[in-house]
């Protein structure tokens, strides 16, 4: 990137550069790969570290479907509804109901589920229409 640059300069001190649309597009272009690049290496280590987690396509696919949120994590995390309503401390006709949207659930309840699952409320909850 050998341009002329044409620098300004006040009190004897550079103050301005002056350099061509072309090379000030390179130098934005590059500035934009450098941050996606330390994005990447920034999520990289929090996976490494056990502070973020990859989740398959699969699981998204379905929860963008419309399935039940709280039953997909629950499968997805490899729990049966005894083993997840035994860890929300609820029972298991009761997580049976949410998760058939037959029952909304207390705030509470679905905190305690959210927390066994490992995920925020706002992971669970279904938006409304």
């Amino acid at each position: 990137m050998n341009a002329p640059v044409q620098i300004i300069e006040r009190d004897g001190k550079p103050e301005w550069a002056i350099l061509p649309y072309e090379v000030y597009v390179q130098l934005a272009e590059k500035a934009e790969m450098l941050q996606d690049i330390r994005d990447y290496d920034s999520v990289k280590t929090a996976i490494e570290q056990g502070k973020e987690e990859l989740i398959p396509g699969e699981v998204t696919f379905t929860l963008l479907d419309g399935e039940n949120p709280i039953k997909v994590w629950r499968e997805y995390r490899g729990l049966t509804q005894q083993q997840l309503a035994a860890i929300a401390e609820i029972s298991t006709p009761y997580l049976s109901q949410i998760e058939t949207s037959k029952r909304t659930g207390t705030t509470e309840v679905l905190l305690a589920i959210a927390k066994a699952l490992s995920v925020t409320l706002d992971d669970i909850v279904i938006p409304p229409e």
